[in-house]
């Protein structure tokens, strides 16, 4: 993953957002700052680690408003929620939502820009592994019909004399299909073949 990270604050208080992107930019951090939900919601997002620093109260929207139209458009970056002042319920709310962090201002600069070094390598893990389950999706879409009955019998153990009798078909041609789909997938191993198989139920 070599896309350059990035950190979106949103904030409405103009003082906060030139203070937090200035405290970004001391760290060699790639942010972008908005002053409304509405303008961030119109961001171009592209695939790379991404952190998200958002105010509870903005004037037209809520921080978890935000929240909830980035897990419609199927965005799951971590946010770090901001709050000039904070209730408990609040922080659960934010917390059982998704929320990496809920922090209430002032904070300290060296542990927020912490939280956000933890929130950026997470998202980094993330994006990989979904990433890695869309290209094993596409090279099992190019399977035929046949060679996924052969992968489905061949990750639960079975050999081939026993996939050739359950799909009645010879063993050298039960052979061809799994080398087949042993490439098409480019799995090296039965092993590889299982744990991709489990990557793709995982995401049924």
């Amino acid at each position: 993953m070599s896309a350059t990270p990035v950190v979106y604050v949103v904030d409405d208080e103009p003082t906060m957002c030139t203070s937090l992107t200035r405290l970004l930019s001391s760290a060699d951090l790639v942010s972008k700052s908005f002053a409304s939900a509405q303008d961030f919601l119109q961001e171009n997002f592209i695939e790379r680690p991404t952190c998200l620093l958002l105010d509870v109260n903005l004037a037209a929207d809520s921080g978890f408003d935000v929240q909830s139209e980035l897990m419609r458009r199927g965005l799951h970056f971590p946010i770090i929620f901001m709050t000039g002042y904070g209730t408990i319920p609040m922080s659960v709310r934010a917390i059982k939502a998704g929320a990496h962090e809920f922090l209430t201002k002032p904070f300290e600069p060296d542990y927020l820009l912490d939280l956000i070094g933890q929130a950026l390598e997470q998202d980094r893990g993330n994006l990989i592994r979904r990433l890695e389950t869309e290209s094993c999706r596409r090279r099992f879409d190019t399977l035929t019909p046949r060679e996924r009955e052969v992968m489905a019998l061949a990750i639960t153990g079975k050999m081939i004399k026993q996939i050739a009798h359950e799909l009645g078909t010879s063993e050298i041609t039960a052979k061809v299909h799994k080398r087949h789909l042993m490439t098409k997938m480019q799995a090296r191993t039965l092993i590889d073949l299982v744990k991709m198989a489990d990557r793709l139920n995982a995401v049924e």
